[in-house]
């Protein structure tokens, strides 16, 4: 592996800092006794005591880890299934068409999906809440996680699945103890990946979401614009400590997986 010159080192670094300076001053202002982000006063958790003291913003909190682990467990089961029947389709320029329309999803502005399914739910007079922010969710990441599990799906030689059917396995067999062993990377990176991405949405979730429901990236936009807060601070940090426990899980999880893989091979 050919090492990294100085100069792409510093540059990598500049990238680095540029990217997580931001947080790290948030966060550090988090911890502020005084109320504003100019002067640091003195060490405290008083704003993270104020976040847990309130009802409200507790509620909001499960909320928003509800509406991510049931979409992101909802996408990853309809986005696996869907990478296996596109995989699946032997005419190239039908496969190509579907994977085109799966990335155009991807690429499209949030804005736009948030306001055509504003349109759509209002049209077929869907109640704005939970199930409309839950819908919209797992729609915006079912092609995330198509894309997470086709190139798993296309490693894979077929050769394992033609085994399998000799030996007298069904369909469902080889679906349950040769597919879907082999992907469980792509699988885990897709939830994860679908985990996340609900966790800190705003653009959608604003369209949707009703009076009586809301998520913290709605929460905090909101007490954003009454003014700076030293509590949006904390919020903001525990979201991204919850977004880095959640990359550590994904790592932790995909790495247990390659080693067992590993050692079922020898």
């Amino acid at each position: 592996m050919k090492k990294l010159s100085t100069a792409s080192k510093i540059y990598l670094l500049l990238v680095f800092v540029v990217l997580y300076a931001p947080i790290f001053y948030l966060i550090f202002y988090s911890f502020n006794s005084g109320g504003s982000m100019n002067n640091f006063e003195s060490f405290t958790f008083e704003h993270y005591e104020a976040v847990f003291g309130d009802s409200r913003l507790l509620v909001i909190l499960i909320n928003t880890v509800i509406i991510a682990l049931l979409s992101g467990l909802i996408a990853t089961i309809i986005g696996t299934l869907g990478a296996i029947g596109i995989v699946s389709i032997k005419d190239k320029k039908m496969r190509n068409t579907l994977l085109s329309l799966n990335n155009v999803l991807i690429v499209s502005p949030d804005v736009v999906i948030g306001a055509s399914f504003l349109i759509l739910f209002t049209m077929i007079g869907v109640k704005l809440g939970f199930m409309s922010v839950l819908v919209s969710h797992v729609a915006f990441s079912i092609p995330i996680v198509v894309l997470m599990v086709l190139p798993k799906l296309l490693e894979m030689n077929t050769s394992l699945i033609d085994a399998a059917l000799d030996l007298g396995a069904s369909r469902r067999d080889v679906l349950t103890r040769v597919i879907l062993p082999y992907i469980q990377p792509g699988i885990f990176a897709g939830f994860f990946l679908a985990l996340t991405y609900s966790l800190d949405d705003f653009a959608v979730t604003f369209f949707v979401t009703g009076n009586g429901f809301s998520t913290l990236s709605i929460e905090i936009y909101s007490m954003a614009r009454t003014g700076i807060s030293l509590t949006v601070n904390a919020i903001s940090g525990l979201v991204f400590f919850v977004t880095v426990l959640v990359v550590v899980g994904y790592y932790f999880v995909t790495n247990r997986t390659k080693r067992a893989s590993q050692e079922v091979q020898r």
